[in-house]
């Protein structure tokens, strides 16, 4: 599994629960190292087996972590970057929603051997939606409801997300768009600010 991954399970434990809770968990998950090269690559059974350890000390249901992973991703200060591919997707929400299926191919032109699950965004009617994603790792689905929820918050929109399947193969998320200017949206410029 691409070290970006488990980089951002460590991360976002770190940032939002404290060092002392991430060396605990690692503790829990029998960690041999003391955190994660994002460039590299590590056996796909620690994000698990992190995972579990994470549900473990933090009394906290997977589900629900990685919800919350999908949140911090593009709404900490921490991960700005990952916010500002996201929003190369479009102007509105709705201009991201259809920027979805691309997201794969924008993301390896950052990282080339990232893979993310192949995503289809179809659109069913009045404002509703349904994205399948496809060949990510158990659990993507929930990580994608925490990423749109906070997606749609940053662009001002009234948005209801459920998973509405989780299954080995398939996740499949219903997205209903209620109001595409519902709120002022977080600020977004093009070029990046100075510090």
């Amino acid at each position: 599994m691409h070290g970006l991954i488990n980089r951002a399970i460590q991360s976002f434990i770190i940032d939002t629960y404290g060092a002392s809770r991430w060396d605990g968990i690692a503790h829990r998950a029998g960690l041999e190292m003391a955190g994660f090269e994002a460039m590299l690559s590590y056996d796909p059974a620690l994000a698990p087996r992190i995972l579990s350890a994470a549900e473990d000390v933090l009394d906290k249901p997977r589900e629900a972590l990685l919800e919350d992973l999908g949140t911090y991703l593009v709404s900490h200060r921490n991960t700005e970057a990952l916010r500002r591919l996201m929003r190369f997707g479009g102007d509105s929400f709705l201009d991201f929603l259809h920027s979805l299926d691309d997201l794969p191919e924008r993301a390896r032109l950052a990282v080339a051997d990232l893979d993310l699950p192949e995503l289809e965004l179809a659109e069913r009617g009045s404002g509703r939606f349904r994205l399948s994603c496809r060949g990510g790792p158990a659990g993507v689905g929930h990580v994608f409801v925490g990423l749109l929820r906070a997606m749609a918050d940053d662009y001002g929109a009234l948005a209801y997300l459920e998973l509405a399947l989780a299954s080995d193969e398939e996740d499949i998320i219903d997205i209903t768009l209620y109001e595409s200017s519902f709120a002022e949206g977080r600020r977004f410029d093009l070029g990046a600010q100075a510090l």
